[in-house]
């Protein structure tokens, strides 16, 4: 689905929220961010199927329904300069991948997304409803699919839906070559447990540290794995048009079975020259404050 590097400038703004958020812009046409208070007193009832949430077997059908989706937009010419068809699909850093097609356009590259056929059945990670009311709801999918080369793989991706609305990709990353999802924490019923919020924060700052060069790496409390994508990408990275990271959109994640946390995120560009999307999977394993890249992928 994703991109190769390609370098250009692209003048937009960004859109989306989220379950861990940071300081990002609003795209003037898409439409009202996924975060919605609850329903005051005066609202109509809402129905206890909807107070319940997504099950899991709706959540994989919900997964179903978008790849029917984003497979039959791909085949409508030029979808990539329509905006109602970007916001039917994506939010966030994934809206940006959209967006930034029209760059793929102007240089008369191939588009980086490529169809999707989903093999097997896709494991899908849920949280509690009552801890997703205040945001919207959303899940994690893994799902194994053809990358840009061809190869099967396997993609850890996001969706996130506001009330009445399909849910839309916030978020994906193909899992790097060796490894594997880790186990959640699970509660009674099934439902993966909660991550930590503060650490997730920490987390997604430490990335924007190290490739923006702002800070001391560590500055954050967190350090980057000396294996990680990023340390390999950074170099080749700046050799071209490469524009800093003002910050990133929803982190979405989990505590692990182990009593580590896992963390997925976009990342992108100042709001109004976005040409790149970085997207990161990671793992601080219990007790430690290296993060451990299990999927990444940049694309612009």
């Amino acid at each position: 689905m994703r991109g190769t590097w390609l370098i250009g400038v692209l003048v937009v703004s960004l859109s989306g929220c989220g379950v861990v958020i940071d300081r990002v812009a609003h795209r003037a046409d898409a439409p009202s961010p996924v975060a919605s208070p609850r329903p005051t007193s005066s609202a109509a009832p809402t129905s206890p199927a909807a107070e319940m949430g997504p099950t899991i077997a709706q959540a994989r059908q919900a997964l179903r329904e978008w790849v029917g989706r984003y497979n039959a937009t791909l085949r409508k010419r030029k979808w990539w300069n329509q905006n109602g068809l970007l916001d039917a699909l994506f939010v966030e850093a994934a809206l940006h991948e959209g967006v930034i097609e029209r760059n793929h356009e102007i240089f008369g590259s191939r588009p980086g997304h490529q169809p999707i056929k989903v093999t097997g059945t896709p494991t899908i990670y849920l949280l509690r409803p009552e801890r997703q009311r205040p945001i919207g709801e959303w899940f994690i999918a893994q799902a194994t699919y053809k990358d840009t080369e061809g190869h099967a793989r396997p993609h850890v991706l996001a969706f996130i839906r506001a009330p009445g609305q399909s849910f839309k990709l916030a978020v994906a990353a193909p899992m790097h070559r060796g490894r594997r999802m880790p186990k959640p924490r699970f509660d009674a019923d099934g439902y993966i447990t909660g991550m930590d919020t503060l650490a997730a924060g920490a987390v997604a700052h430490e990335y924007q540290n190290f490739w923006n060069n702002e800070k001391k790496e560590g500055a954050s409390g967190y350090r980057l794995a000396k294996d990680s994508y990023s340390r390999k990408a950074f170099p080749a990275v700046h050799k071209g048009a490469y524009v800093a990271f003002a910050g990133h959109g929803s982190i979405f994640g989990f505590r692990t079975a182990d009593g580590g946390s896992f963390f997925l995120f976009g990342m992108v560009n100042d709001p109004k020259h976005v040409n790149q999307v970085l997207s990161e999977a990671l793992l601080v394993p219990q007790g430690s404050r290296t993060v451990q890249e299990l999927g990444a992928d940049w694309f612009s």
